[in-house]
């Protein structure tokens, strides 16, 4: 007779346990994203105060030219320059209300730019615009395979001394260790720690996480510093720490503002991380109970009607049997198809005590059915 494969039970509910193991995300630097937003808005805001301005310029024009158009309807004593001086000069009244409000934009606008917090844009072209050390030449574009063998390199000869700095938490013991190691000065670094962050926070290492994340900002704003000079990065990370340590509020404001933006992107690069590791394992699980039609048992089982539900729970074959019979034939053939394709419903011509048994009349029918299909 045909059996209920007790086995599948073991995959209906699916384990707690996670992966270990989750897929390293390809990413040079999360801060470049930010950094790119910011130079975006950057660009809308001067293009805003440009687009006054010639708004305002535009607003001068118009209000010169009735202005002009009064003075010389006024030396008129024409009897259509009188019924025309009252309208010039409603016009000449419009365009001044019109200049006011655009000139009270343009202030404002100018006022929003003292308010924008500084960033790491902004902060590396004030206070170290005179320092020429180490100018370097334009480079030129390295292509991605060039960038990936690099950092590869790099990693596999300084990944020790990358983590220790990346767990450093003072100052002064940050710019000694790069006075003594200015080689890891370099986008190389950066990267890695990047990548250091977000394995940290999928390990649930938060406040571990915390740290290096601290670290990667001192290294992106070292080499914001070297790009917005155009000097070797090794040339000026000196410069950083002395501004830094100087206590500045607008400087420590911005690298804060950095740094807690940056944890938030890390956060959200684990999140992806985990949710796709955990649907690769999911899809691996599912794969190793698909049944012998190709169907989940799982899936199957969840879609049967309740009271077919309630026989494999019992683990009933009669109970089944009865269920069966009372339902529709069509739908009846259909359910026990999906089934026997899942492994939820085993066929077996004799009882475990070697007596045979005949067969359900449904299940007949649909096994008939699926032999036909295999011989097509």
């Amino acid at each position: 007779m045909s059996r209920i494969d007790y086995s599948v039970w073991d995959h209906i509910e699916v384990s707690d346990d996670e992966d270990d193991t989750h897929p390293n995300i390809d990413t040079p630097s999360l801060f470049r994203w930010r950094h790119q937003a910011r130079v975006e808005r950057m660009e809308d805001y001067h293009k805003k105060g440009d687009d006054i301005s010639k708004a305002l310029n535009e607003s001068r024009r118009k209000l010169a030219e009735a202005q002009k158009k009064v003075q010389e309807l006024s030396a008129s004593s024409t009897d259509d320059a009188k019924a025309e001086l009252s309208k010039a000069q409603a016009e000449e009244k419009k365009q001044k209300k019109e200049e006011r409000d655009i000139d009270k934009k343009l202030a404002e606008h100018n006022r929003e730019e003292k308010k924008m917090p500084w960033n790491v844009d902004t902060l590396s072209k004030e206070g170290f615009s005179k320092s020429v050390v180490n100018v370097l030449p334009d480079a030129t574009e390295e292509t991605e395979e060039e960038k990936e063998t690099k950092h590869k390199t790099f990693v596999e000869k300084n990944e020790k001394q990358i983590k220790h700095f990346g767990m450093m938490r003072r100052w002064d013991d940050s710019q000694k260790y790069l006075s003594d190691n200015s080689h890891l000065v370099c986008e190389e670094t950066a990267n890695y720690l990047v990548i250091m962050c977000i394995d940290l926070e999928v390990e649930e290492k938060h406040s571990l996480m915390e740290q290096v994340a601290h670290q990667t900002i001192v290294m992106q704003f070292i080499l914001e510093l070297a790009k917005s000079l155009k000097v070797d990065p090794r040339g000026c990370f000196r410069q950083f720490f002395a501004k830094i340590k100087t206590a500045d509020q607008q400087y420590q404001e911005a690298f804060n503002d950095e740094l807690e933006s940056f944890k938030e992107r890390v956060r959200g690069r684990a999140k992806i991380r985990i949710e796709k590791a955990m649907k690769e394992y999911e899809e691996e699980e599912r794969k190793k109970r698909m049944g012998p039609g190709g169907l989940d048992p799982v899936e199957v089982y969840e879609s049967l009607p309740v009271e077919m539900q309630k026989c494999f729970d019992d683990k009933d074959i009669q109970m089944l049997q009865e269920a069966i019979s009372k339902m529709d034939p069509t739908e009846a053939k259909v359910q026990m198809k999906r089934c026997i394709e899942s492994g939820l419903w085993v066929p077996n011509s004799k009882m475990d005590d070697g007596d045979e048994k005949e067969e359900d009349p449904t299940y007949e029918e649909v096994k008939q059915e699926l032999e036909e299909t295999k011989k097509e």
